[in-house]
C-alpha cells in the first residue's frame, strides 16, 4: 500500500509538472555565434600544429609533383614498399610518379601502407574528415599500419560546423552512409592504462597537403 501511495505521488507531480508551464532557465541562447577564440594563425599551420600534437604528421607539398617526389623519398626512406590504393583520382598520380601500387580488394588484409583522400580538413582539431564514398570505403582506415592521406588546402575548414555543412552541400540526396573523423594515429590506454599506438587501426598516420590556392604557372 505504501509503495503504491509513492507511485501516485510521484506521478502525480510528474502530471503537475506537465501541466503547468514554467519558464525557461535560460531565456536568451545565442547559437548563432561562433564557440571558438579567432585564429591567430592561417588554418594549414593551425592544422599543421594541431595534427603534430596529436601524433600525427604532417607535410606540406607546393604542387602535386612536390607530394610525388616527397612520396617516393619517405617510400625509399622508411622502406614502404608497395602502397595498397583503391582510388581511380590517385591510381593517377602514383602511375605518373612510377610508383608501385596494389589495387586488388584481397590484397588489403595484408597490406601495410595505405594512401586515401579525404573530405575535409579540420584546422582547429588537427582532424580530417573521411566518409565512406572515399575510395575504398571504411577498410583502408583499419587494416594498414600506416595511413597516407593526400588533401588539397582547399580543404581547410576552420571547425566541424563548416565540414557538416559543406559535406551536406557536396552529397545532397545522396549522403555517405559513414562520416567520420581521424585525429592521429589509432591508440589506446585501455590495457593497464600503457599508451599504446596502432590498437585500433594504423599507427603511423600522415597528412600531404598540397597547396592549390596558387594560380597555376601552366
Amino acid at each position: 500500500m505504501e509503495e503504491s501511495t509513492s507511485r501516485e505521488k510521484i506521478l502525480k507531480k510528474v502530471r503537475d509538472a506537465l501541466i503547468e508551464k514554467t519558464e525557461p532557465p535560460f531565456p536568451i541562447i545565442d547559437q548563432e555565434s561562433h564557440i571558438y577564440r579567432e585564429m591567430t594563425e592561417p588554418m594549414d599551420v593551425t592544422f599543421a600544429e594541431e595534427l603534430v600534437k596529436v601524433s600525427g604528421k604532417f607535410v606540406y607539398c607546393e604542387s602535386e609533383d612536390e607530394f610525388i617526389s616527397g612520396l617516393q623519398s619517405f617510400i625509399v626512406e622508411k622502406e614502404w614498399g608497395v602502397l595498397y590504393c583503391q582510388d581511380p583520382k590517385l591510381h593517377h598520380l602514383l602511375r605518373q610518379g612510377g610508383i608501385p601500387f596494389e589495387a586488388h580488394t584481397e590484397a588489403i588484409l595484408d597490406a601495410r601502407i595505405g594512401i586515401t583522400r579525404c573530405e575535409y580538413l579540420i584546422a582547429r582539431l588537427g582532424s580530417v574528415m573521411v566518409s565512406s564514398r572515399l575510395n575504398p570505403g571504411r577498410k583502408i582506415m583499419v587494416y594498414p599500419e600506416v595511413h597516407l592521406i593526400l588533401a588539397y588546402a582547399s580543404q581547410l575548414v576552420p571547425d566541424l560546423k563548416y565540414a557538416f555543412t559543406n559535406i551536406k552541400k557536396k552529397y545532397k540526396d545522396n549522403y555517405p552512409s559513414m562520416v567520420s573523423l581521424i585525429t592521429g594515429p589509432s591508440r589506446t590506454a585501455d590495457i593497464e592504462k600503457t599508451l599504446v599506438m596502432g590498437a585500433h587501426g594504423p599507427k603511423d598516420f600522415y597528412v600531404f597537403l598540397v597547396d592549390d590556392s596558387a594560380p597555376s604557372n601552366g
